[in-house]
This record gives structure tokens, sequence and C-alpha cells, in this order.
């Protein structure tokens, strides 16, 4: 098997896209999808679940833990549930991979265990700072020890008891709320959880879903613990962050005109849309409903002239994580577009914020880092065949956005280091071929 870093892509340049597609199913929900079917009662019935990497690697670290799990087959899961205090410690390290969400959002829900576990991952997570999660759960009693510069390895040792806290967060960080709302249901007393602005609320939501209480009061979200959750049948939407590169490169591509099936929509997570809107992008959501708790649409998006806008800061925690392919977007339109207080960026799977800069300089770009943001002139993209490659830096967004970039490339696109697209995006490169993007998968010998 090759190792990840020799895996290219080679896009060839101009084209369109057109036809209807699904994306996979969403990786936020899926990861929830079988922590909190394992810490249920009863029996769980997973259908729309995300086969990437990083979402296996969740279901792997329970199946550890002791919870009998069928499945994935065709998106579908089976978990029998252990309660709230079932799980089994693990004989041996849990490995997150790639996966930020896996590692924070089970130091909480490992917290209140009666077990020592230790989780690590792979070199890029192993960089990623991990003390905005310990930090607010030793408030709670937590014991969570990480290396000396605050990443992983995460050594939790058991504590006698959690005791529930009202937290105002620093940031607006899911991740980081959805750990102290998981640790919440082992700790005496009430867990509050107060957010600067609206993050994905993909864990209450899902909670609810559960049959446990939440108590919603603004931007504040509380919990007691001692509760229960009750086993239940959970559909995953199509994962509105894959769906961001087709609703990008469609909006830049002339010629394209294509339907997106059964996209989640949740109001937390649609800043794609309403800043691709902003933008003079052609995007009707059809056949809005619910699934499984979650809103969800089929999404169409055609061609439209883009033009430079200063990026709203409301918009900002409801786009983090789809910035990549709003940088292409941005290089693409007229004008310049400005990005600032998404700091969070360069703390990522890599600096999203240097790494795009520097891949769209490499097409002829002008990006202009900035601490909490980027300035982005729009103009034509060249090619950087026969030139340096650009370098995804094993950050699966990178590769995928610049993949979309070609679309709009006066020739060829070379992206090195993309074998993490299948954390989150399994068969990327053949579902856009469909759709009509030249792209070929290279590996080196």
């Amino acid at each position: 098997m090759a190792e990840l870093e020799d895996i290219r892509y080679l896009v060839g340049p101009g084209g369109a896209l057109t036809g209807r597609l699904r994306v996979p199913g969403d990786k936020s929900i899926s990861h929830r999808s079988i922590m909190l079917a394992a810490l249920a009662e009863g029996e769980t019935r997973i259908s729309g679940f995300l086969e990437g990497a990083d979402a296996l690697a969740t279901l792997a670290a329970f199946r550890r833990m002791g919870v009998e799990i069928e499945g994935p087959e065709a998106g579908r899961v089976r978990v029998r549930g252990v309660g709230l205090h079932g799980l089994e410690a693990p004989d041996a390290v849990l490995d997150m991979g790639n996966s930020g969400t896996s590692m924070r959002l089970l130091a909480g829900l490992l917290a209140g265990q009666r077990f020592a576990t230790t989780l690590v991952g792979d070199a890029s997570l192993t960089r990623r700072p991990m003390r905005r999660v310990t930090e607010p759960l030793a408030r709670m009693g937590a014991r969570i020890e990480t290396s000396e510069t605050g990443t992983a390895p995460l050594r939790i040792t058991p504590v006698e008891t959690l005791a529930g806290i009202d937290y105002a967060l620093p940031v607006a960080s899911a991740q980081i709320k959805s750990s102290l709302l998981l640790a919440g249901l082992f700790a005496e007393g009430e867990t509050c959880v107060t957010e600067p602005a609206p993050t994905r609320d993909h864990t209450e939501r899902m909670l609810s879903a559960f049959g446990y209480r939440l108590r919603r009061d603004g931007a504040r979200v509380c919990l007691s613990g001692g509760g229960r959750l009750r086993g239940c049948e959970l559909v995953v939407p199509a994962d509105i962050s894959s769906a961001a590169f087709f609703l990008v490169g469609a909006s830049i591509a002339p010629g394209s005109d294509l339907l997106l099936e059964g996209v989640g929509i949740n109001p937390t997570r649609i800043g794609v849309i309403n800043i691709l809107r902003a933008m003079g992008g052609d995007i009707e959501l059809r056949d809005e409903r619910m699934a499984g708790g979650e809103p969800v649409a089929d999404i169409r998006v055609r061609h439209a002239p883009l033009h430079g806008i200063e990026i709203p800061r409301d918009q900002v925690p409801l786009a983090i994580d789809e910035f990549p392919a709003l940088f292409i977007a941005a290089a693409c339109a007229e004008g310049e577009t400005r990005l600032g207080g998404a700091e969070e960026l360069r703390v990522k799977e890599s600096d999203r914020i240097q790494v795009m800069a520097d891949g769209l300089a490499t097409l002829g770009i002008e990006a202009e880092p900035l601490p909490d943001g980027i300035r982005i002139r729009g103009g034509a993209l060249g090619s950087n065949l026969g030139r340096a490659p650009i370098q995804a830096h094993g950050d699966h967004r990178i590769a995928m956005s610049f993949a979309i970039a070609a679309l709009r490339a006066a020739g060829p696109v070379e992206i090195h280091d993309c074998a993490n697209v299948e954390t989150s995006f399994p068969g990327f490169p053949r579902l856009a071929a469909s759709a009509g993007l030249q792209i070929e998968e290279q590996q080196r010998a």
C-alpha cells in the first residue's frame, strides 16, 4: 500500500459541473451518531453513515471499548448501546488517526469513565492544540495529561466524580462545546456552555433525538448529569462541507448546472451558501425537509459571475470548514475578498490561511495572509504544471479545493499529499469526475 504522501491529483483545466449527485454523509453527525448510540440503552440504527477514515476511527474506538457494532455496510450501521456506564477499558491506546473531532469529543466523554485511556493520532493530529478542551474539562475535575506543548497524546485518568460547570467559550468552537456537554452527561449537577457566536448544534440536536433533556436560552445550553439516552433511528444527511466543493465549482465554471441531493442545511452550517449568495452565486434550495432531526434539501447551483466581498464576521463560525473552497471562489471573483475573525483556520489540519495563500500564489493569485484571515484579489488562474506543485500538506480540504480550482485554471493543476481526502470524502475523484471534473488520482511507486 502506498504511503499517504504518495497520492497526488492531476486535474485538467476547464470544463463544467453538471447532472445530479449525492456527496457522502455528514462527518460531524456520523461521529456523534456512534458516540451517543454507544452510550444509549437499546439498539440504534443509523443510515447514511460516512465510511471515511475519520468516522471509522470513532467507530473502531467504541468497538475496542466493548460496544457491539454491525457495519458499516452501504452507510448502514447497527449499534447495541451499553448505557452511560457500560463502556469497558480498551486493551490498548485509542488511535484517532487524523480526526480532531474524535479526539476532542472523546476527551470529554471519557473523562467521566471509571477506567484510564490514552488517545493518540497521526502526525497532523498530534500537532493540533488540545488544551482548549482539556483546560475547561479540568475545571470539571477531569484529569487529562497532554504533551508539554498541549498536544496529543491525551492520557485520561479516572476520577471519583466530575462536577458541572458554567463555562463561557473564549472562542466559538462546536468541538469544545460538545466535549463539555458530553462530559456533563457524567457530572454531578448542571453543565452550561455559552457561545460567543453560534456554532454547529449537532450534539444538542442528537442528544434530544436520543431523549436527553437540554435547556436552551439563546447562546447558552445546559444539561444535567445522570440522565438516560434511548436508542433510536438516525438518518445522516449528505455533508454540506463536502457539498461545498461542488457549490463553489459549479459557481465558478461557465456552463455548470448541478443538483446536490439530500444535503444537510442546519442553520449553524450554511455559511457557505450565505457567503456564495452574497458574492452573487445562483443557489436554490429545493424540497426542504427534516431527516433524523436535521433539516435537509436538494441544492441546485448554476454558474454565476461572482464579486469580491467583505465576509461578514457572523458568518465565520457557520463556514469555518468551508473557507478553503470559498477562497477558490474569491480567487475567481471580480475584485477583492477579505476575511477576518477566522484565526481558528490556523490550527486546523494545516494552517489553512497560509497554505491556501501559498497555493493561490502558485496559480498567480494575489493572496495576503492576515493574522486572523486573508485578503484575496480575484483574477485569472494560471497553471502550476512545470512549476512547483501545490502542496496540500496532508489536509483533505486543501487538496479538494485546488482540484476544483482547475475548472478555471489556464492549464493542468498538480496537487501533492492528497491521501487524507479519504478521511472525509471517500471516492472524491470518482464522484467529481462523474460531474465533469477532469481529475486523475496518481500514486508514486
